[in-house]
């Protein structure tokens, strides 16, 4: 009978896999020739009953497998073309707003002095106002805001010698670039050498809390201990084009950012780190919630607010004091 959990022997399978250098042609030779020399399979049935097999069950998984690339593209052409309804409606609103600037009509120049005096006012209330936000609790930055920013990142000790983290929240490395989500982190490695890389030209050795990459006979590219703990057995790699290797390591721990990939790596400052909305959806519910108030809490601190459980006490508090306002709370301290 089939497996209940068809990932149940991925592990081996993986490992297994990962022993034939000549890729997925030399592990069928393995399979078949174990058939062969071990079980009766080609012989303990009927003529052609075994290749009948075979192929029924290549037709099972190839339509499935068919049916996933299938599934993605339609995914990306979905996802495409709500890019693009986002631009075309981004650019009806710039387009109308410029429509909007040329309707109009010239001031008089006791207007035009009327009008700068309030924009001037405007401005200067602006100015004495706390950092305004967006309607969704995310800061809305200015030129004004970045600088002090960079400034605030600068004062902050902690801060010092931190690396901006590159567009997929990882860091560009003169040897390797990484990227990660908060479930997996992607590694990209050009392999430099005047030939077509194939795994068996490669040393790849991928441990719960140490990575190895390179070419046999050169010293590694990547050597070192992993910033935190990964599924061994859900790390995948593979070349690319001849010319590259691209790691999967799924994180253990998939409530946090990584700052560095190895410990001997720079460090990125994982308060710049910006996560795409749309990887946020494709959490469960539960995950989600409590990234979501992860990254709440993390903007109330940059801004010197409270967080949800410090403004749940507060409203606790206020609550209470508007129950009973025959009690004097002048002389209390709330922490």
């Amino acid at each position: 009978m089939p497996s209940d959990d068809p990932e149940k022997f991925d592990g081996m399978l993986l490992a297994l896999a990962q022993q034939h250098e000549g890729g997925v042609q030399e592990l069928l030779d393995t399979i078949f020739s174990f058939l062969a020399r071990k079980t009766d399979f080609y012989t303990g049935c009927a003529e052609g009953a075994a290749e009948r097999l075979v192929m029924s069950k290549f037709k099972k998984y190839e339509d499935q497998a068919l049916e996933v690339v299938k599934k993605k593209q339609q995914e990306k052409e979905a996802t495409d073309r709500k890019k693009q309804e986002k631009a075309a409606e981004k650019k009806k609103l710039e387009t109308d707003a410029k429509k909007e600037e040329m309707q109009i009509t010239e001031l008089t120049d006791e207007e035009a002095a009327k009008l700068q005096k309030e924009l001037d006012e405007k401005k200067s209330e602006t100015v004495k106002e706390v950092k305004p936000t967006s309607s969704n609790g995310v800061s809305v930055s200015t030129g004004e805001d970045e600088n002090t920013a960079h400034d605030s990142d600068e004062e902050d000790p902690k801060e010092k010698g931190k690396v901006k983290p590159n567009s997929g929240n990882g860091c560009d490395l003169p040897n390797y670039r990484w990227t990660q989500t908060l479930q997996e982190v992607e590694v990209r490695v050009p392999i430099k050498v005047n030939f077509s890389v194939r795994p068996r030209d490669l040393v790849i050795d991928i441990q719960k809390r140490r990575l190895k990459c390179g070419v046999k006979g050169q010293p590694p590219i990547i050597d070192g201990e992993l910033y935190n703990e990964i599924k061994v057995e859900e790390s995948t790699w593979v070349v690319e084009d001849g010319k590259s290797v691209l790691l999967n390591l799924e994180k253990i721990n998939k409530m946090e950012w990584w700052s560095r990939l190895v410990t001997s790596d720079p460090e990125i400052s994982t308060r710049k780190i910006n996560p795409e909305p749309s990887k946020l959806s494709d959490l469960d519910g539960e995950t989600r919630g409590l990234v979501e108030k992860m990254m709440y809490d993390q903007r109330q601190r940059e801004l010197g607010l409270p967080t949800s459980e410090e403004q749940k006490k507060q409203d606790i508090i206020k609550k209470f004091m508007e129950q009973h306002p025959e009690m004097d709370f002048s002389k209390c301290k709330f922490n």
